[in-house]
Formats: C-alpha cells, sequence, structure tokens
C-alpha cells in the first residue's frame, strides 16, 4: 500500500487481513461503527473535522490499484504460479510479504531476471501485463504472503498454501507413533477420536522448535525426535491427528491411525505362524508322495522299452563270470582231481581214464 507521503509501507504478518480488504483494522466493523456512533452524538461544528479525517484515511487505504488474490493451493514439490495480471511500464518485483528488501524475480521493459534460485518471471508474459511469479519447487519453507510491485508500488497480494499430506499408519500397542512437524513455525497437534472411549479431542500439544508443551495426559508420553512421538500406544488413541500451523491455521499433515490390541495382535500372529508350519508340513508330504509315483512311473517305462534288450546283455556278463570262475578252480587244483564242467550247463563231466 502507497501512503499519502509516497514512502513504501512494509505491513506485518498480523495485518494480512488488512491487505486481504484494503483497509485496516482500525476501521473495520466494530471500531468503523464506534467512530460513527461518536460523531453522532457529537455537535454538528466539532465532529466534520474529524470526519473528513476519517473519509481521507479510509479513501486512502480503499482505492489504487492494489489486488489481493485468492490462495495457491498445490501439492508438495510440485511447481506453483503465483497470479498477478498489471500493466507495469517500470520494473516488477517479487518479495515475501513479511520481508519485501529480498526480491526473488523481477522484470523490466528489456529483460527479466531470477534473483533467487526456484523463482522466474516469464519476459513475454510481462509485456503482456502478465506478472505471475513462477515457483518451480513449492515446499513447506515456500509457504506465506508473497506481494509484487510495481515501481514500489504493491499491485498483487497472493497466499501459497501447500495441500495437507495424509497418511494413515496402522500399528500394534504399546509402539510409540511419530508426528512429523516439517515446518519451523510453531504448529498445534489437534487429536479427533474416531469412536472409540479414550482422551478426549482437541488440542493435545503443541511444538514450537525444540519447545514442547502437552496436556498432562500426554506428557510423560511425549518427547520431540525426528518429530513429535508418542510413546504407549494404545487402541483408545486411535484417531485423526491433525498438524496445524498456530499462526495461518493451514493443516500440514494429517495421521489417521488405526491401534491394534495386543491380545488380537498375538492371536493373529500364532494364527499365521501355525498356517505356515501346517503348510510346510503338508507340502513336504504332497512332494514326497508326486516325488514316488513319478519315480515308479519311470521304473515301468524303463522296463517296458528297455527290458528286451538288456536280459541278453546280462546273460552274456553271467556266462563270461562263470568260464573265468571254471579256470581257476582248475589252476588252483594240483591234483588234478576236478572235474571239467559244461560251461553252458555247469555240470561236472568225467575225466577220461
Amino acid at each position: 500500500m502507497q501512503p499519502l507521503n509516497g514512502t513504501h509501507v512494509t505491513a506485518t504478518p498480523e495485518r494480512q487481513e488488512e491487505r486481504k480488504t484494503g483497509i485496516p483494522g482500525l476501521f473495520r466493523e466494530s471500531r468503523f461503527e464506534e467512530l460513527m456512533d461518536t460523531q453522532s452524538v457529537m455537535p454538528s461544528s466539532s465532529r466534520s473535522p474529524d470526519l473528513c479525517v476519517l473519509i481521507l484515511l479510509t479513501s486512502t487505504f480503499t482505492t489504487g490499484s492494489f489486488s489481493a488474490n485468492g490462495p495457491v493451493k498445490v501439492k508438495l514439490h510440485d511447481p506453483a504460479t503465483l497470479p498477478c495480471s498489471e500493466r507495469c511500464s517500470g520494473l516488477a518485483r517479487w518479495t515475501v510479504f513479511h520481508k519485501r528488501s529480498d526480491t526473488l524475480a523481477e522484470c523490466d521493459q528489456t529483460s527479466c531476471r531470477s534473483v533467487k534460485e526456484g523463482y522466474q518471471m516469464i519476459h513475454d508474459q510481462y509485456l503482456k501485463g502478465n506478472l505471475s511469479l513462477i515457483i518451480t519447487d513449492a515446499d513447506f519453507t515456500k509457504r506465506g504472503w508473497y506481494t509484487c510491485d510495481c515501481a514500489s508500488k504493491d499491485v498483487c497480494d497472493v497466499h501459497l498454501q501447500i495441500e495437507p499430506l495424509n497418511i494413515t499408519v496402522e500399528m500394534m500397542a504399546g509402539e510409540a507413533l511419530i508426528l512429523r512437524v516439517d515446518v519451523s513455525d510453531a504448529v498445534d497437534v489437534i487429536y479427533n477420536s474416531t469412536g472409540t472411549p479414550g482422551p478426549s479431542s482437541g488440542q493435545i500439544c503443541t511444538v514450537d522448535g525444540p519447545s514442547l508443551q502437552c496436556k498432562p495426559e500426554y506428557t510423560q508420553r511425549s518427547s520431540l525426535t525426528s518429530g513429535l512421538e508418542l510413546r504407549r500406544m494404545t487402541p483408545s488413541d486411535s484417531g485423526v491427528y491433525i498438524i496445524m500451523d498456530s499462526r495461518n491455521k493451514e493443516v500440514i499433515h494429517t495421521y489417521t491411525v488405526t491401534v491394534r490390541d495386543v491380545q488380537q495382535s498375538s492371536i493373529w500372529k500364532d494364527g499365521y505362524q501355525k498356517g505356515n508350519e501346517d503348510g510346510y508340513s503338508n507340502g513336504l508330504g504332497i512332494g514326497a508322495g508326486v516325488f514316488g509315483i513319478i519315480a515308479l512311473a519311470l521304473g515301468v517305462i524303463l522296463g517296458m522299452f528297455c527290458g528286451p534288450r538288456v536280459r541278453p546283455l546280462m546273460g552274456t556278463c553271467v556266462q563270461r563270470i562263470r568260464r573265468e570262475d571254471s579256470s581257476d578252480r582248475r589252476r588252483g587244483d594240483p591234483s588234478g582231481g576236478l572235474q571239467d564242467e559244461d560251461v553252458e550247463s555247469g555240470v561236472a563231466l568225467a575225466r577220461p581214464p
């Protein structure tokens, strides 16, 4: 906004509502009515100067080229485009709302420059009156309000939001739940029960940097590790846990948590293990039976096709063995008392006198 003396005003985050409406909080709703009521009871001679000042200040904050757009919501790490349509013949630049001296990107009649990595403006679009800012990777650190000014005059304010991450968690009773925070700003942790009797719903903790404050029933079982850790979870802790930015009231994460009872978990685990063991034993028995049947079938097939060829070979081998045995016995009898045998039949033959 541009005050009467022409100098640039740096607004604070607490004045975001003022920037969206273009009217300072001093002159909104009840305060405005209060001033008007005060003027109505005053004599006309004394209230005229005050009314003039009021009208002058109100017109100062409600006129001009300043515009406020609705919030831009994108998924984590997606690119984001902050829209701004305004003809600008001078220098147009984008800054973070609360740090106006820190330029992100800028354009003039000759070119555009990305002052900070990850932010850019398109020169062709600038010449057409499109002053939009492109953020190449929107993460939680880039949430917040951005301002575009032309020749040091505010023309657009845009609020960037990151869509909440919805996470489903199933766990066993007694385990610890870790809720990621992912932002440096203070956050509130809100719990909504899913119907199981247990802790009442509502805000249970506040995390602000290294500081942690929780309700008494959570104090002894909570701590900050890689996130907010809640130990010794029970089925009654099942529900929805919301991580919300305390100042901007933006949801960062939503956790839907289901905690299973230990006894139910043990029954399920025992049944699973017994099923595995029974399946393994049955599998071994079936495998052995199938192997036996296959071996028997192979034996029958080999006997049918290979038997006629194998039997003559076996007879020849037997005859050879018998000849060798007979020769050995004749050589081993010096008296010559052994009788000759018919090689074919193995019957002893009478030796001539």
